[in-house]
């Protein structure tokens, strides 16, 4: 038996094999979901961050062997892989956008892979930019799902997968599985891969020959896994270069000296060549589907996405130095909800305005926080911001700096804040697709975090001599209650909802009624 270290494990029973409908494949991903125990256990294993790394992606190797593909096999997807800090889903949305406008001239069907979902996890997994119909996820779920039961590893050559028959991948690493068998069942031809974390490491670099690897903004995340220093997180993204394969950086102003290190990475790795992309080759007069200054740069990345991806293919692209129509087209066209997202007086939430963005990370505060500066109206009318961030451990640090942002223009504040956690209903239950298992459920119940975080804001507003209503409830429902009592007839109110993409899944939820 080997010596290596092994990972906690979470054992699912293959119960779920009675059940075949779309809840009962949602009911055994939950089942794989890593829970907080889980992660506190792994955070005091004596195994370094790099080396556990090494072990879990070993294991989504081994899953798709058992699943009877090769890595080669998914080179035929002719995959698109994007990683970065900030604005990789946004750079593969304006992709798959601008793609669109091709199919039928070379390219048929667009897959594209992201994370996380905001409302149903059929959204991680979308063919022609539609979410997978739930008749199809339950089907190729229990494909995976029967498969794994069915086969075994070798527990000498993969101890972490230890009792063989029945631990099956974690949540995301068995999305990322299932996306693969997916797209290869459905024949798609152009499949999109958002990094989830990372990349050299991610669950994603399995991949072999991507037509064009990108890397988008980086900043400071995901410290635990990555390092806490820019070039270490540079040199772990740029772990998804390909020897031979092109290779596309965003620019870096916050952190320049970062593109030395992707250099050497790419250098390294034996890249086929390697650009960093300006924002300034998206004409101005474009206007973007996706909202925020911003945004430019993340375009800029995408439109060199495809122009390498379809001279990859041999599509032809009319152009005479200027972008195509159809990229234009693309760019206007492109969507991704709770980026930059403005929904006005939404049936039964009359005269609020919502500006929405999942921003979590110092460098996306930053873009959100000037994107509603910017959107919000100057008017002299009430402004709420609803703000969670439930599993970060910077998370105070991240509403200082939404506050410095916002309060460096004396024109705009806040009149209220509200703080809540990521429970869906009022009822205390999630929608099944939002469950979190990966939080502290005391902390959640005793809302420790909430109470931080009002108290950080009104050491923050000490500071200023201003006083802005707070307050903590324990589930977001009741909280667009609250924001809603605020209204009448003739009185609007402007509310900016931030912090965590989980806030954001369950606030549409709530917003649109979307119950199961």
């Amino acid at each position: 038996m080997s010596n290596s270290p092994s990972l906690p494990m979470q054992q699912q029973p293959d119960s779920m094999r009675i059940g075949r409908s779309y809840k009962d494949a949602i009911n055994a991903l939950n089942s794989l979901q890593s829970n907080f125990a889980t992660i506190q256990a792994v955070k005091l294993l004596d195994i370094l961050p790099q080396q556990r790394s090494i072990l879990s992606l070993n294991e989504v190797f081994e899953y798709t062997r058992r699943l009877g593909y090769k890595p080669l096999d998914f080179n035929k997807l002719n995959i698109i892989h994007v990683t970065g800090t900030k604005g990789k889903g946004s750079t593969c949305a304006f992709t798959e956008s601008i793609l669109s406008k091709y199919r039928g001239a070379g390219i048929n069907k667009i897959g594209l892979f992201t994370s996380p979902h905001l409302i149903s996890v059929r959204e991680r997994i979308k063919i022609n930019g539609e979410p997978i119909t739930e008749t199809k996820f339950a089907k190729y779920f229990f494909e995976v799902w029967d498969k794994l039961s069915s086969t075994t590893s070798d527990p000498d050559a993969f101890p972490t997968l230890q009792p063989c028959d029945t631990v099956k991948p974690m949540y995301f690493k068995y999305l990322t599985i299932l996306s693969f068998h997916v797209f290869l069942s459905e024949n798609v031809d152009t499949a999109i891969y958002e990094v989830g974390v990372g990349g050299k490491y991610d669950s994603t670099n399995i991949i072999e020959k991507p037509t064009v690897a990108a890397m988008t903004s980086l900043g400071i995340d995901h410290t635990l896994m990555l390092g806490n220093t820019i070039d270490s997180i540079a040199w772990n993204k740029a772990g998804i270069f390909k020897r031979g394969c092109p290779a596309i950086v965003g620019e870096q102003p916050e952190y320049p000296e970062s593109l030395k290190v992707v250099e050497d990475v790419a250098n390294e790795i034996g890249v086929s060549s390697l650009e960093v992309v300006n924002a300034d080759i998206i004409p101005p007069s474009t206007k973007l589907g996706l909202a925020g200054d911003f945004q430019r740069k993340n375009a800029a990345v995408a439109v060199k996405i495809a122009q390498v991806h379809m001279k990859k293919l041999g599509v032809h692209i009319e152009s005479d130095d200027e972008l195509p129509q159809e990229f234009i087209q693309g760019l206007e066209a492109a969507r991704w909800d709770g980026r930059c997202q403005t929904i006005n007086n939404y049936s039964g939430y009359d005269r609020i305005s919502w500006f929405i963005d999942g921003a979590h990370t110092l460098e996306s505060i930053n873009g959100a926080s000037q994107w509603f500066k910017n959107a919000a109206t100057k008017r002299d009318i009430p402004r709420v911001l609803l703000f969670n961030q439930q599993s970060r451990d910077n998370a105070g640090e991240l509403l200082e700096k939404l506050y410095e942002n916002i309060y460096a223009s004396p024109s705009l504040k806040f009149d209220h804040v509200v703080f809540t956690t990521n429970v869906t209903w009022s009822d205390g239950s999630y929608n099944s697709d939002l469950v979190s298992l990966n939080v502290s459920k005391d902390g959640v119940d005793k809302l420790i975090i909430q109470k931080e975080l009002a108290e950080k804001w009104d050491a923050l507003d000490k500071v200023r001599g201003l006083t802005t209503r707070k307050h903590i409830f324990p589930n977001i429902e009741t909280s667009l209650k609250f924001i809603k009592s605020l209204t009448n007839d003739k009185q609007e109110v402007e509310v900016f909802v931030c912090g965590s993409l989980h806030l954001v899944g369950g606030f549409l939820a709530v917003l649109k009624e979307i119950k199961d």
